[in-house]
């Protein structure tokens, strides 16, 4: 629970940044490369969390990350705040904040479309349109495919799931023809 604050602060205060120095797109990349670097080598959090290296030597090591991913100096300047605040720990979380954070800023929606079979772009299109329509808002799709479906589309924006798939609506008749 307090991680998850002070997560937030870090997010909250870097997406403010960002809209100041109209970089929030930018910033989102960086992260995104940062993050990916520390999900594909899981001894980067364990040395950043184990109190045998030195706070100089933590240093070192981001230093060499920040030069290896060519971080621009706001991001690196973020990073080192991190070691200096022995905070790296907080630094997927505070990524995933900040992704949520920045969307809600530029007034972007991330939907969640599941279709049974792939979808051409007129397709996709054609529902990111419906959506912005219903939402108001720009929306981003995130297409997977579950051949479980049968046919139609399960699109999930955070709570809300529209579930127009074929499975769906059989079961809905199983269970009417069930209950009489």
């Amino acid at each position: 629970m307090i991680n998850n604050a002070i997560a937030r602060r870090y997010a909250k205060a870097l997406v403010q940044l960002g809209s100041e120095k109209n970089q929030i797109e930018q910033f989102s990349t960086e992260l995104k490369h940062v993050d990916a670097l520390f999900a594909s080598d899981s001894g980067l959090q364990a040395v950043f969390g184990n109190p045998a290296f030195t706070a100089q030597q933590k240093k070192e090591i981001m230093k060499g990350l920040i030069a290896r991913l060519g971080c621009k100096e706001l991001i690196s300047n973020f990073l080192m705040l991190l070691v200096d605040k022995n905070r790296v720990s907080l630094l997927s979380h505070i990524i995933d904040i900040y992704g949520k954070l920045a969307d809600e800023h530029s007034g972007v929606l991330r939907a969640e479309v599941t279709s049974a079979f792939e979808l051409d772009a007129q397709q996709v299109s054609s529902i990111q349109d419906a959506l912005k329509k219903k939402t108001g808002k720009k929306v981003v799709i995130n297409i997977n495919v579950d051949k479980a479906l049968i046919g139609g589309v399960i699109t999930q924006i955070g709570d809300i799931a529209y579930d127009s798939s074929v499975k769906t609506q059989l079961a809905r008749i199983n269970d009417i023809l069930q209950k009489g």
